[in-house]
């Protein structure tokens, strides 16, 4: 039997196998308009794709709680009906296909209001469909070209944890059945948590404890309105990949994760990087399944792995191995939408097949 087919079960619900679907932006929604952050063909499209593919759970891109939070002006939005509306049509088929509906919940805090990556991923201001991004822990700008941000006040935070629910809210009326708090790649609960982009002397920075307030003050407010039967998950860059202390460090991941759990999280989704430009990363196959591992072993919480996941036999010896409990593959999957329907013949399960395709494929 193989690991990576087996189902797995966090609080009621049951997720057909351990293949996932990283989130990963599309940058295809509207700017403007009564339509901004509204999920169109293109999101359908590219999500029926992967669910028809066998995929067990499809974490949606980073979508944003607030007009301002989000990482370029053609984000998903979850801060208005017209937006639940639209993407209870993508849930509906993905729950048809036998894939559990996920949905990240993010804001971009000072790395908002940036260009498409195939328009070079600059910053964007009012007379290119943008705004000046100006929420973050301290007056740090992301890098050299990124406005300087302003320090949120104590008021700004709490409404800003507010948003994170009424999102959440909005995300159970859509039809999700997991929500995950975006806390990796330096966005704003990334700030936070760095002391590379944290520099405040208030109750929200300097220590451990304080820094790490934000992030747990999100997570209570979410898991408030988030039914006590379906998954909270939180996706954590588990280091800055910054010298010593200087940032956010694989102890202080392990450290947080244990909190998390106490607060109700259900899985850590571990990433990498993201908070501190211009760094040198080690990249290859499986480069971040050691911190995942560290975590599922040290704190006890379950993990998911992302970064270079690319064979069924690797993915397989990931699960299998203890080292996490499902992986989340990214690139893997825009290269082939029936990766997990083509993983399953390789390692001798029984794969997903609409019944469509039943005499063809």
């Amino acid at each position: 039997m193989s690991a990576l087919f087996e189902p797995r079960t966090l609080r009621s619900l049951t997720i057909p196998n351990r293949v996932w679907m990283a989130p990963m932006c599309q940058y295809s929604a509207e700017a403007t308009g009564p339509h901004a952050g509204v999920a169109g063909d293109w999101h359908f499209a590219h999500y029926a794709a992967r669910a028809a593919g066998g995929t067990g759970l499809i974490l949606l891109e980073a979508t944003a709680v607030s007009p301002e939070g989000r990482i370029s002006p053609y984000d998903l939005g979850l801060w208005n009906d017209t937006q639940v509306e639209a993407l209870r049509r993508i849930t509906g088929f993905l729950k048809s296909q036998n894939t559990v509906p996920g949905i990240q919940l993010a804001h971009a805090g000072r790395k908002a209001s940036t260009d498409r990556p195939w328009k070079g991923g600059a910053p964007v201001g009012p007379d290119a469909d943008g705004w000046r991004p100006v929420l973050a822990p301290s007056p740090l700008p992301f890098d050299e070209g990124h406005p300087v941000p302003e320090e949120l006040s104590r008021e700004a935070i709490h409404a800003i944890a507010a948003d994170f629910a009424a999102a959440a809210r909005r995300a159970l009326d859509a039809g999700f059945q997991v929500v995950e708090i975006h806390g990796a790649h330096g966005y704003l609960i990334g700030e936070f948590l760095s002391p590379h982009s944290n520099h405040r002397t208030d109750e929200y920075g300097g220590s451990f404890e304080n820094r790490t307030r934000f992030a747990l003050e999100v997570v209570d407010a979410v898991r408030a309105v988030w039914p006590d039967e379906l998954p909270l998950f939180f996706r954590i860059s588990a280091t800055d990949w910054l010298e010593g202390t200087a940032g956010w460090t694989g102890d202080d991941t392990v450290r947080f994760a244990a909190l998390l759990r106490e607060h109700g999280v259900d899985l850590l989704d571990v990433s990498t990087g993201g908070n501190a430009p211009r760094v040198r990363i080690p990249v290859g196959p499986g480069y971040q399944v050691p911190f995942a591992a560290r975590v599922k072993a040290e704190a006890g919480l379950p993990v998911a792995a992302v970064g270079l996941i690319t064979e069924p036999r690797q993915a397989e010896k990931i699960v299998a191995n203890g080292e996490a409990d499902a992986v989340l593959l990214g690139r893997e999957l825009l290269r082939n939408p029936s990766w997990a329907r083509h993983a399953a013949r390789e390692l001798g399960a029984e794969p997903h097949v609409p019944v469509q395709y039943h005499r063809s494929v």
